[in-house]
């Protein structure tokens, strides 16, 4: 029984990095795909055709090709999180939030990230799931900083400091946008955050 049971977690661990490969092949099919021929005459059939998958492969692992363009998006609330748990002591909510967010962001390039918020705004309703998601990182935010800080008399301001947070960080994406990625991130990100200590 033990000789079978050991073999289970080498196997698992194959069946997740094969899993990962073919996610980031998809990705990355679907990216360069939009790139190349727009986001809305990109089919399905096109991306499983570049991907090296069938389309009812695809569906494993997207519902849609919006999903492609939003996945990007969609961890980063968790991955901030992740940040700030990390957050030395003695740090204030919003100091601390900023420093996980800045750590996120400095991971992508400005060109890319650039390049995907024009997909994104390409289409109006993978724009409406973007601005939508913007409030689901909120709530983990907040949660993450309701269990850093447990004071039931700071759950409104902790509140605050989450939607500032992603506040701060949507109009950073914005001004790279604008200014098709001629600064880094990070520079816009520690701007924007200076611009609003500045007024509390």
């Amino acid at each position: 029984m033990s000789e079978d049971a050991g073999p289970q977690p080498a196997a698992g661990g194959l069946r997740e990095r094969k899993r990962r490969a073919t996610l980031e092949r998809i990705t990355d099919a679907g990216i360069s795909l939009f790139i190349e021929k727009g986001y809305d005459s990109t089919t399905l059939d096109d991306i499983a055709v570049r991907a090296g998958i069938s389309r009812r492969t695809f569906f494993y692992y997207f519902k849609s090709k919006d999903e492609i363009l939003l996945s990007a998006q969609s961890g980063m609330g968790e991955m901030i999180v992740a940040e700030l748990r990390n957050a030395p002591d003695g740090r204030r909510p919003l100091d601390a939030i900023r420093d996980a967010i800045i750590k996120v962001c400095e991971r992508w390039p400005a060109a890319e990230m650039v390049t995907l918020d024009r997909l994104m705004r390409s289409s109006p309703v993978v724009q409406a799931r973007k601005q939508a998601s913007y409030v689901q990182h909120e709530r983990t935010l907040f949660e993450a900083l309701r269990e850093r800080w447990p004071d039931p008399g700071r759950e409104t301001g902790l509140k605050l400091v989450a939607m500032l947070g992603m506040g701060a960080m949507r109009l950073a994406f914005d001004t790279l946008s604008l200014e098709g990625g001629e600064r880094p991130v990070e520079d816009l990100l520690h701007e924007t955050f200076d611009a609003l200590d500045a007024e509390l």
